[in-house]
């Protein structure tokens, strides 16, 4: 990912409206902007060499995205955490790539198969010093081999999307409940042998499903015992 202060270069079929929306999207996700961070239009027109109007599209795109709210003489703010935000992205993207992964399976091939694998093994090897947030990254990247080859553009997108608020909203949710780590790299290989055994979109889709549903379960458990009576969400946890 890029850092604060530097702009990527972009395709030149990019309009400016979709860079700036790249770009700052970008920095909420990996945190550079943090929750209640001030979006100034100006500055980050400058930032990007561009006019204002661009700006303010990416941000009326991000604040339907539920990635940034404004409020009238405060303007645009990255939105703040709460648990229900939490648990409503996690069960878009239980939807999502269990729909997803389905459209892709008659495109899927052995290389992309094994690709999963070996990126599962990984995430396997990691049980024995176990890094919540490297964990993640590679989950991320297990479930994208299995469905990249999805021909719904637009399906892709809402995946992107769902990914960015839960990694505005969560580094890790790995970090709150690591036993569930060995499960979820054991329905991992469940989910491979499935595609490799020719089963069903609609089982595949219900599988995947369960799968990140479970993993919502363990996490909404674990934070029944810790969360304020308020439901914010304590982000310094993640930054141990």
């Amino acid at each position: 990912m890029s850092t604060a202060g530097t702009v990527e270069a972009e395709p030149s079929s990019l309009s400016k409206a979709e860079t700036a929306y790249r770009w700052i999207r970008e920095r909420i996700a990996d945190q550079t902007f943090d929750p209640g961070h001030k979006l100034v239009l100006a500055q980050i027109a400058l930032e990007l060499d561009t006019s204002v109007v661009p700006v303010r599209e990416a941000i009326r795109r991000l604040e339907a995205d539920g990635l940034v709210t404004f409020e009238r003489n405060v303007g645009a703010r990255v939105a703040m955490v709460d648990q229900n935000s939490y648990a409503q992205s996690m069960e878009a993207v239980a939807i999502l790539e269990g729909a997803a992964t389905a459209q892709a399976l008659e495109f899927l091939n052995e290389s992309d198969l094994a690709e999963a694998d070996a990126i599962n093994e990984r995430m396997r090897d990691l049980l024995a010093d176990f890094d919540p947030t490297e964990f993640t990254r590679l989950n991320h990247e297990f479930h994208a081999a299995l469905f990249r080859r999805c021909p719904n553009e637009r399906l892709h997108s809402l995946v992107a999307v769902e990914w960015d608020r839960l990694a505005h909203l969560r580094n890790s949710t790995f970090s709150f409940v690591p036993e569930r780590a060995r499960g979820s790299v054991d329905e991992h290989a469940r989910i491979v042998a499935l595609i490799r055994a020719a089963a069903s979109a609609e089982e595949i889709e219900r599988v995947v499903r369960n799968h990140r549903s479970t993993t919502l379960a363990s996490y909404q458990e674990a934070q029944a015992k810790t969360t304020d009576p308020t439901g914010t969400i304590d982000r310094e946890e993640d930054k141990s």
